[in-house]
């Protein structure tokens, strides 16, 4: 967690190591955009908004941690959940007598006062326990405290926070004094904390820190463990815990923050491919947290606002259960110009009114709202517990969109124009809904403004979006919604094999008429392609893609023709087949952080020699790469590789192997390919 300025320096090592993506370059303002394409679709279902959604960071040297204003100012932005005692400072806090053994805590931050303002704001809290210099029977003490002798009900806590930068791969900005520092010692841990702390209250959830996948440490091994840290830890305590806590501080200039939202949705799908390979039996009932996120350009103007409520849509549309922003107030630091406006280099949401050390510029009054106050105020008015994430979609990486279903049919579809010089025309097209002719209720923030505005503007087909700004537009449905069936439930995938799978999900609740049948849609992008249709409640797909993703959703259709909203979404993936007339091995080793050796092993499975080869493989994300190679000449074009033989390894031999390796570089999330195609013929794997 980046500490208060005012108090400590600030521990760049906590930033992303990984490297970048490269940042996008805003439209010049000598040429008129042209218009955006946007696609909202109601029957691709996401993640359910749950009443946790919306978070943020409290911390024990902010002395107006418990203020009523403060409060109030949190209650009115749409908060939910906050955190306490302050990232890093958890690793050297005793709540019992309300000190932090080389750190600063400010008067009026003890925990009853962290209480009574969550309470005052409506919120929930969210604890984290001190690993790096507690025990387990302080934080079961803390427990007992807060949920037997107050009867808080906290249900959340974490052991921990950023326990990976304790020294054991090297960066040490996190507090342990265990002599074992390794992930496998945090994880036996972790463990007998969520047996103390259980033990005192069965009701509480108890959280392990991973790291999100696609930023330092992830996969790198250190010392004895068996292997990166989230495997380690989820290996050993896995079965012991209820969520898991990651961090995300995208770094890089504004545009490149802005871009990186769309590493989310692969860091979320290999986060919870860690969870369902490392954490045994029932993984899919461990959620995600993610705990801290900011920006390292415009913390405190628009890039601020705009990164807020682009990457809190997109995680929580990915199933994120809360996400909290760093942080309520953190104090100023490098003051500078961004996109022509000041800003204090400050973390926090609120202006603490503090100054530079030589007192040449000053905050404003305490209090203040910064422009990611307002970003997740937007959030509030965009999206509210019960409700549904439905996919949105542009053609135009500099505009984002995101949708949310409401159950009073109403529709929300919020807009993000990330480039600073240029307004941008959009074209909405709707899918799943029709909206009324009425024209919608529209909030809208732009760069510098000192609020949100909120009026009935337009049509619900089209605008333009002013120059760094965040639009929300709520539609009403256009004719009557009564009577239509309701949703079918929670999807389930079973008998996968590579061309593939049964999907089968319990039934839905009719309406006005009976259900007739079932209609099953597979995402693709923000547009629904309906892979088939049955009376029951399963259904098997056929002629899929080896080696694909697919997200599928289920709407009900009744006899009267009334169509539900769509299921919850299920995510699967086809493999390579179970036999062929070959095979490939593909290995990773030596990961730093943002690259690793490769390597492949193609064997001939069959009868007959191969004179000549050509083996290829499709990256699934745009920031994948083989960088150099030996043993094969490897070319790379878009996201495909080709590889093919040098003049002594031309043949394989019936039976025989080659082998090739490669160095491989990513900048996001290192989501690996799992099928390999030799000569046209797709391999198996192993």
């Amino acid at each position: 967690m980046p500490v208060p300025k005012s108090r400590v320096a600030l521990l760049t090592s906590l930033l992303l190591v990984a490297a970048a993506l490269p940042g996008i370059n805003p439209s010049t303002a000598s040429a008129a955009p042209d218009p955006v394409t946007v696609t909202v679709n109601a029957r691709a279902g996401l993640a359910p908004v749950p009443d946790t959604a919306l978070g943020i960071n409290h911390a024990i040297w902010d002395q107006h941690l418990g203020s009523v204003e403060t409060s109030d100012l949190l209650r009115d932005a749409g908060v939910q959940m906050m955190r306490y005692p302050g990232g890093s400072y958890a690793d050297i806090y005793h709540w019992k007598d309300h000190t932090a053994p080389g750190g600063y805590v400010a008067p009026n931050t003890d925990f009853d006062t962290f209480m009574a303002g969550v309470r005052r704001a409506g919120a929930q809290p969210m604890i984290i326990a001190n690993y790096g210099t507690g025990t387990p029977a302080e934080a079961a003490e803390w427990v007992h405290y807060a949920n037997v002798t107050k009867g808080y009900g906290a249900k959340y806590w974490t052991v921990g926070n950023e326990n990976y930068g304790n020294g054991h791969y090297g960066s040490a900005w996190e507090a342990d004094e265990h002599p074992d520092k390794s992930a496998s010692y945090y994880a036996r841990l972790v463990v007998e904390y969520a047996d103390a702390m259980k033990a005192v209250d069965p009701s509480i959830e108890v959280g392990a820190v991973l790291t999100m996948p696609g930023n330092w440490p992830d996969g790198i091994t250190a010392g004895d463990d068996p292997g990166p840290w989230n495997q380690t830890v989820l290996s050993i305590a896995g079965s012991k815990i209820d969520f898991v806590d990651v961090h995300w501080y995208p770094g890089g200039s504004a545009a490149q923050s802005l871009a990186r939202t769309n590493h989310v949705a692969e860091a979320t799908y290999l986060l919870r491919q860690q969870l369902t390979r490392y954490a045994g039996p029932n993984a899919d009932r461990i959620g995600i947290s993610l705990t801290e996120l900011n920006v390292d350009e415009g913390r405190n103007t628009q890039p601020g606002a705009l990164f807020l409520a682009d990457a809190y849509s997109e995680l929580l549309a990915n199933g994120v259960f809360t996400v909290q922003w760093w942080n309520v107030r953190n104090g100023i630091g490098t003051v500078s110009q961004v996109a022509g406006e000041t800003d204090y280099d400050d973390y926090g949401i609120l202006s603490s009114g503090g100054c530079t050390e030589d007192g040449s510029v000053c905050q404003p009054p305490l209090n203040t709202p910064f422009a990611p106050y307002h970003g997740l105020t937007m959030m509030k008015l965009f999206t509210t517990a019960g409700e549904q994430f439905v996919r949105a979609g542009t053609d135009e990486p500099l505009v984002t969109a995101h949708a949310v279903r409401r159950r009073d049919g109403d529709l929300a579809v919020l807009l993000v124009n990330k480039d600073p010089d240029n307004a941008h025309p959009v074209t909405i097209d709707y899918a799943g809904f029709t909206p009324s002719a009425a024209a919608p209720t529209v909030s809208t923030f732009t760069n510098g403004a000192a609020g949100i505005t909120t009026g009935q503007s337009g049509s619900a087909t089209g605008r333009t979006l002013p120059p760094y700004s965040l639009t929300t537009l709520v539609l009403r449905p256009a004719g009557v919604t009564a009577g239509r069936p309701a949703a079918p439930g929670q999807p389930a995938v079973g008998g996968v094999t590579e061309r593939s799978a049964t999907i089968s999900w319990p039934a839905a609740t009719p309406g006005g008429s009976p259900i007739a049948k079932y209609e099953v849609y597979r995402q693709n992008g923000a547009v629904s392609e309906q892979l088939g249709e049955t009376a029951s409640t399963s259904f098997t797909v056929d002629n899929l893609v080896p080696g694909s993703r697919y997200t599928v959703n289920v709407l009900a259709r009744d006899t009267a023709g009334r169509v539900s909203w769509s299921s919850p979404p299920l995510t699967f993936a086809t493999g390579a087949p179970a036999t062929s007339s070959c095979s490939v091995r593909f290995t990773t080793d030596n990961d730093w952080g943002n690259g690793y050796i490769g390597g492949v092993e193609i064997t001939n499975n069959g009868t007959q020699p191969i004179n000549g080869w050509t083996l290829t493989w499709t990256w699934p994300t745009g920031w994948q790469q083989v960088s150099s190679g030996w043993n094969a000449t490897w070319e790379q074009v878009g996201t495909g590789v080709r590889v093919t033989p040098t003049d002594d390894n031309r043949q394989i031999a019936a039976g025989g192997s080659v082998s090739g390796g490669f160095v491989g570089a990513y900048s996001g999330p290192n989501v690996l390919p799992t099928v390999f195609t030799l000569n046209g013929t797709v391999c198996t794997t192993g």
